[in-house]
């Protein structure tokens, strides 16, 4: 069973701390899912993540197309991982069960700590994790870098 790791966002925006996990993933040979509820999040992460560095180039799509199965970070809405996923990472509020943490190898789960009603939300998932004895982790960039805060399940 994986862990869930909770990115709790107050300096950098959502891609650059998307983009930074994704790249770790597809640097340990792992495929993504990301979970968004606004196709305009999603849209805007695919933009990031196409006119990022040349270098660092990291393939993806946006569900719904032929080759879904085929992405190595496929972006959607839907609850489906038809990339048979190492990792999900949820944006945007989307929601993610406990359960979806077994066969995988992290679950992410990246909230706006400016948003009241996405920590609210990030909260009550934390709660049900934990309550179901999954392995989790909460990090928060307050101090201007990664640092984990709180861990339980261990």
């Amino acid at each position: 069973m994986g862990k869930v790791m909770f990115y709790h966002l107050t300096r950098n925006p959502l891609e650059v701390t998307a983009q930074m996990l994704l790249e770790r993933a597809h640097q340990t040979g792992w495929r993504v899912t990301v979970r968004g509820r606004d196709p305009a999040t999603l849209a805007r992460l695919d933009e990031t993540l196409w006119l990022g560095d040349k270098a660092s180039f990291l393939p993806h799509g946006m569900a719904g197309g032929a080759h879904d199965a085929d992405q190595p970070v496929l972006l959607t809405s839907e609850h489906a991982c038809p990339n048979d996923p190492a990792c999900l990472m949820v944006i945007d509020k989307a929601d993610a069960a406990p359960h979806e943490a077994n066969g995988l190898e992290r679950l992410w789960i990246l909230f706006d700590g400016n948003d009241p009603d996405a920590t609210a939300h990030a909260r009550a998932q934390w709660k049900a994790v934990t309550a179901a004895g999954v392995q989790a982790e909460y990090w928060s960039e307050d101090s201007g870098r990664w640092q984990m805060k709180a861990q339980s399940g261990t």
